[in-house]
């Protein structure tokens, strides 16, 4: 055994820090709850007021215009119907609401992080630990510091999606801005490019197909983490899973499965085909 005499623990001193948090900043916290909460009650409420057929229209002829394939357009149309008819379209509209705001705010902090890491190795060579950590860090452990600041409920679950699905956007925009290439930048500094004009209308620009990708990455992590996350109180498909696990109903929990799957096949193949259009067209 591990002499107990060497032992070490750091909990007591998070756990310490965590209740300062929610003294000091008490306040900090509550306002930005609610502030997420009402975008995410506005976000439910378009996605639930928009009827199933309107919306199954809007991801047919979406698919359309990125894919012009008909296979590739009918089957999301198809899919999304299912959702409906296992009586699961409120619910899967929850799940959407959370993956949207979670993602929306994931892009918000990330891409700018990823611009500051490509532009300085000290923030880069900073961050990149953080972000390994916070990947390999078990996805449960994000559920307790959310719920300790923001208590039960969809926003605790909004935040811990947000901290589990944030690095795959940091990364790949940190990866995309490196890998434009040398020649470009340097013509474009010839012709008088500000610091600015060179990210605005050179890298970024360039870059977005890798950035594209890493947005479909972390929306992606996070419908998978909005599922924990109704252990939470986060609601939606995630809530009928674990109803269904705790109840042993085998079909139940497939139905809730099958949709989940749904929306991560639709949302992957529309974010896919986004960033197919913004690669440059091949000779």
């Amino acid at each position: 055994m591990f002499p107990q005499a060497w032992q070490f623990h750091v909990a007591p001193y998070i756990d310490s820090f965590v209740k300062w948090l929610v003294t000091a900043w008490g306040p900090f916290f509550d306002g930005l709850s609610n502030l997420v909460l009402v975008m995410l009650l506005q976000v439910e409420y378009f996605l639930k007021w928009l009827p199933w057929w309107a919306w199954i229209i809007i991801v047919t002829l979406l698919a359309w215009r990125l894919t012009h394939n008909w296979l590739k357009t009918l089957l999301p149309g198809v899919l999304f119907f299912t959702i409906g008819m296992f009586g699961l379209w409120e619910v899967a509209m929850e799940t959407l609401g959370i993956v949207i705001i979670a993602v929306f705010i994931s892009l918000v902090f990330g891409i700018p992080l990823g611009i500051a890491m490509s532009g300085s190795e000290r923030v880069n060579a900073l961050i990149t630990p953080i972000l390994d950590a916070m990947q390999t860090m078990p996805s449960l452990v994000y559920l307790i510091p959310a719920l300790m600041l923001f208590g039960l409920g969809k926003v605790p679950g909004v935040f811990a999606t947000v901290i589990y699905a944030l690095p795959p956007v940091v990364r790949l925009t940190n990866l995309g801005i490196r890998q434009v290439s040398r020649e470009v930048q340097e013509a474009a500094l010839v012709f008088g490019a500000s610091r600015w004009q060179m990210m605005k209308e050179v890298r970024f620009p360039l870059a977005m197909p890798t950035i594209m990708a890493g947005i479909n990455q972390t929306t992606m992590m996070a419908l998978s983490m909005v599922v924990i996350a109704s252990m939470i109180g986060a609601g939606g498909l995630g809530e009928e899973v674990l109803k269904a696990t705790n109840r042993v109903a085998v079909g139940k929990g497939f139905e809730a499965g099958w949709a989940i799957v749904v929306l991560a096949i639709i949302i992957d193949r529309i974010t896919q085909a986004t960033a197919k259009s913004w690669e440059p067209p091949h000779r």
